[in-house]
């Protein structure tokens, strides 16, 4: 049996069927699913080359010479209906998406060419050449863990929205330059200025210094935001999972002189947030204070999204939906669910039939939340 064949071709598949099967209880099972899911989950059309380009080589170089050869070839094709299953199921996102945005009376965005050669070919590429990136510039004096990332048009065009991004990662990992890249690049070419930020993480860093971070980078936003064209009267802050956890703390809390970042109070105020696969669970419930979003519902609560995979091994779409029930019954602004059918945790990392979907919606939402900016006297005069 040729081994550098078959072991790929097994994982492959292996990890194939670990995603086609929703995960129960078991956490070793919801780990091996989400790790499987990242990139199988996403963009299946990478396994679906790899397999398709072994195979064939493997066959023409005659490495395919035994029955242990041929049940590799066997298993590497029963592997491509599972992969076909899940990139339809990406693709169907689409139609949710449009059901989502009719049923929820936020008007959609304008249509657009998703850009499928990115897609099908190089869906971890992310740059565009109309939009600038100006790395790590700090909000705070306190390294790489205090900077953020700022994403604008290359026009440089005046009183653009502002759009803050905070990464995943349970707290203890992650980074500014990772996650939501489709989304950021794809509002900044649209005008929006984007902000991606790090924060300081567990073990050195805790609950309040999460918060304080989160915050200092929306001061930051309110007070330097002009200076790269952004005009923070609408300020939507979003995140990915941990991210999203500070998301919704931050939106709950706006201005909360408990969590003020310093002693000059800064504006922390927002317009609406976006939580993408969120984690709303409880941080350390021995603290003063709650540490789950649960614990500051309040009747003026901004306007909020929350985008969640319906099979989401690591925060089980559950746990959201009860979430937005209770916010719902609270609040005077819109509370808004959209679920991802196949879903799962990564959904953000990758130019995919689901993700450019996601990306639709989010844009459709921030444009209902943006407060238009008054007009100039001359405008007025005519």
């Amino acid at each position: 049996m040729p081994l550098g064949y078959a072991i790929p071709v097994l994982v492959l598949a292996l990890a194939t069927l670990s995603v086609l099967v929703p995960p129960g209880r078991s956490r070793l099972h919801a780990r091996a699913s989400f790790r499987a899911g990242v990139v199988i989950n996403e963009v299946p059309q990478l396994a679906f080359y790899l397999l398709t380009a072994s195979t064939v080589l493997s066959i023409v170089s005659g490495d395919v010479h035994n029955a242990g050869g041929w049940i590799a070839v066997g298993i590497a094709v029963a592997t491509v209906p599972g992969l076909a299953v899940l990139f339809l199921r990406g693709l169907r996102t689409h139609v949710v998406a449009e059901d989502f945005l009719r049923h929820s009376g936020i008007t959609s965005a304008p249509r657009r060419r998703w850009p499928w050669a990115r897609i099908l070919v190089a869906p971890y590429y992310h740059r565009r050449h109309d939009v600038q990136r100006i790395a790590n510039l700090s909000y705070d004096p306190g390294g790489r863990r205090q900077n953020l990332d700022v994403y604008r048009h290359r026009s440089r065009p005046a009183g653009a929205p502002v759009f803050i991004h905070f990464h995943g990662g349970g707290y203890s990992g992650g980074h500014k330059n990772s996650q939501s890249l489709p989304l950021i690049h794809h509002l900044s070419s649209r005008g929006w200025l984007c902000i991606s930020a790090n924060y300081r993480l567990q073990p050195t860093f805790g609950f309040r210094d999460h918060l304080a971070d989160a915050k200092q980078v929306i001061a930051w936003a309110h007070e330097h935001a002009e200076e790269y064209g952004g005009d923070p009267t609408t300020l939507i802050v979003a995140g990915s999972s941990a991210g999203a956890h500070l998301t919704a703390l931050c939106a709950l809390t706006q201005n909360d002189p408990r969590f003020q970042p310093a002693s000059d109070n800064p504006d922390t105020s927002l317009t609406a947030a976006v939580c993408l696969n969120s984690w709303l669970g409880e941080y350390d419930p021995t603290l003063d204070v709650p540490t789950s979003p649960r614990g500051y519902l309040r009747a003026d609560a901004p306007p909020f999204l929350f985008v969640h995979g319906d099979v989401d091994p690591l925060a089980p779409v559950a746990d959201t939906r009860e979430f937005v029930e209770r916010l719902r019954e609270v609040s005077v602004n819109p509370v808004h669910l959209f679920e991802l059918p196949g879903g799962q945790h990564g959904f953000d990392l990758f130019h995919s039939p689901r993700e450019e979907a996601v990306v639709d919606v989010v844009e459709a939402f921030a444009a209902t939340a943006r407060v238009p900016r008054p007009r100039c006297a001359a405008a007025n005069r005519s």
